[in-house]
């Protein structure tokens, strides 16, 4: 009688294959290289080889910009509901459950204040993980009241922006969020505090078309996709071939949408310089 378990080998022993190694190794996006895990986040997910950006969590984001990596969260308790009972197979109100506990946060964006080399600053992260970092009726509150506290206390502003575009679930109501956000960030221009924008891969849609390029200063992620409609939308609507490169950070800047391509590494760095200038050197 055989000692080896009551399993043939495809049924045993190919599926620990299939097992080893899960959240050890990561596949590049960019050239397919095996990385692992622990190299790619002290290389704060950019590929050593050819320099393609992964996506990052917001912790990680407050652990690369902010001093401290430290958050006074503004705005935790404003947290989203279910105003039009949407159900489109699954109820909008379980999908919210579900994306709280996925990406450990309220909503799809966290505000606050911070410091960025010492200077205190307002700042904003969409969060992705968060039903792809749409903005639905709280995330356009949570922007709002955040270029509110920045115009009272007259605070610059860091945005970082990830999504997907306006929510569906909330239909209009997330629509108005758009006009909303950028009514705020017009008030906010009387204090003449800088407002940097930061576009991550992928910034579309309604948050694409507000307050994402409306900075005083618009930075973009190498080979980030930025745009409304996403580029086979585009041709299908009108019937015709894009560039090469239409709407990623290069393509971009080649024609004046976009002032700057930061790589993730010289971020910190570059955000410290501009608002030191814009901000006339005060800390």
């Amino acid at each position: 009688m055989s000692s080896l378990p009551d399993k043939t080998p495809a049924q045993g022993f190919s599926n620990e294959k299939r097992s080893l190694g899960k959240g050890v190794f990561k596949k590049c996006g960019g050239c397919s290289t095996v990385l692992t895990a622990e190299a790619l986040s002290e290389s704060w997910h950019v590929c050593s080889r050819c320099g393609y950006h992964h996506p990052m969590a917001p912790a990680d984001w407050r652990r690369l910009l902010l001093d401290e990596a430290a958050l006074e969260r503004w705005d935790d308790h404003v947290a989203p509901t279910d105003p039009l009972r949407f159900d489109d197979g699954k109820k909008y109100s379980d999908r919210l459950e579900r994306a709280k506990k996925q990406s450990g946060q309220t909503e799809a964006i966290e505000v606050g204040r911070a410091r960025i080399d010492g200077r205190v600053i307002a700042y904003g992260c969409y969060v992705f993980s968060f039903m792809g970092g749409s903005m639905g009726s709280v995330v356009g509150e949570r922007v709002t009241r955040m270029f509110e506290r920045a115009t009272q206390d007259r605070l610059p502003v860091v945005l970082l922006h990830a999504s997907g575009g306006a929510r569906m679930q909330e239909g209009i109501l997330s629509l108005m969020q758009m006009a909303k956000s950028v009514a705020a960030l017009a008030r906010f221009r009387s204090v003449r505090q800088p407002y940097i924008s930061l576009c991550l891969h992928p910034t579309t849609g309604g948050v694409a078309a507000s307050t994402a390029l409306l900075g005083d200063v618009n930075i973009v992620e190498p080979n980030a996709l930025i745009g409304f409609a996403g580029p086979r939308v585009i041709e299908s609507t009108l019937r015709t071939t894009l560039p090469e490169g239409f709407q990623r950070s290069e393509f971009l800047q080649d024609h004046g949408m976009v002032d700057r391509i930061v790589p993730r590494t010289e971020m910190k760095s570059t955000l410290s310089a501009v608002l030191r200038h814009l901000s006339g050197g005060r800390a």
